[in-house]
């Protein structure tokens, strides 16, 4: 049976959300994504959160969580909640919210619908049953899956260093209407297979973070680069398992450099900060690269 997002009929006020990863510093893919989110944040006069998705202890950097604070601010960007200035769903910084995802880690073990994996990436690659998602994680071949209803057959505890990965519903279509893009349609375990929903060096995985703070936040449209457009197909998983109504998606257009590769952050000189520093203003941004 396939399962499709229905639109609510409750009017609610508008909450949407820029959500930064201090990884690298920002490009221009990044402000054209949070201009959108801003523009409709605004143009619904409703709210937008300024969150910073910090959850990768290796990568993430302060330097580069304070240089998106400041390069949205010079761009033109505001917001009403946030790090900088508080709100009422306080802390906006996903590694201050790392109990909260272990409680939903614990309500999916007990319904079942996480299981503990040993398997490595490298092993998933390996395995010689294992298709391949097209540019993304090779699909999960269900190595470790334990039946339904079952318990996993070796003892899962921290020294084990597993990764505890989500039960997608087999060959189940996911169908959601984007606000860009029209009806878009994904077949779990075809299109994407169980994945990694809390990693083995206990860090919650993406997937599982966004979910809760979109909830938690009471973000209404979340507005995102349109490669994610799987994730939103496991999200949607997701909030059923947790019962809880998922916000509207709208996905943007990638920027892509001369040669027409995404931008990554790797384009440091087509970040915010090399631009300012090399005398371009905000204007001149806005009109040239986003609007």
């Amino acid at each position: 049976m396939a399962w499709i997002q229905r639109k609510t009929t409750r009017m609610k006020p508008y909450r949407g959300r820029v959500a930064p990863t201090p990884t690298g510093l920002l490009h221009l893919g990044h402000a054209q994504t949070f201009r959108i989110a801003h523009q409709r944040a605004r143009q619904a006069g409703g709210k937008l959160v300024y969150r910073t998705e910090d959850l990768d202890p290796q990568r993430c950097k302060t330097e580069f969580a304070d240089a998106a604070l400041e390069d949205l601010k010079w761009l033109g960007i505001d917001w009403d909640e946030g790090p900088d200035c508080g709100g009422e769903y306080a802390p906006y910084i996903q590694s201050q919210r790392i109990e909260r995802y272990r409680e939903l880690l614990e309500t999916l073990k007990t319904l079942g619908l996480v299981y503990p994996c040993r398997c490595s990436r490298k092993d998933v690659i390996e395995a010689v049953t294992a298709p391949h998602e097209t540019g993304e994680e090779p699909l999960y071949p269900g190595t470790c899956r334990p039946a339904l209803g079952q318990a996993a057959t070796f003892e899962a505890d921290t020294a084990a260093r597993v990764n505890w990965r989500f039960r997608v519903p087999s060959a189940e279509p996911v169908v959601f209407e984007d606000g860009r893009l029209g009806q878009q349609s994904f077949t779990a375990g075809r299109d994407f297979g169980d994945f990694v929903f809390w990693r083995h060096d206990d860090v919650p995985s993406y997937q599982l973070a966004v979910v809760a703070d979109d909830h938690d936040m009471g973000i209404t449209e979340v507005v995102r680069g349109e490669d994610l457009l799987k994730c939103t197909a496991r999200q949607l998983l997701i909030y059923r398992a947790l019962g809880w109504e998922a916000p509207a998606f709208h996905h943007c257009p990638l920027v892509t450099d001369e040669d027409g590769e995404r931008l990554a952050k790797r384009h440091d000189s087509l970040s915010l900060k090399a631009m300012r520093e090399a005398g371009l203003t905000p204007e001149m941004i806005r009109a040239k690269f986003i609007e």
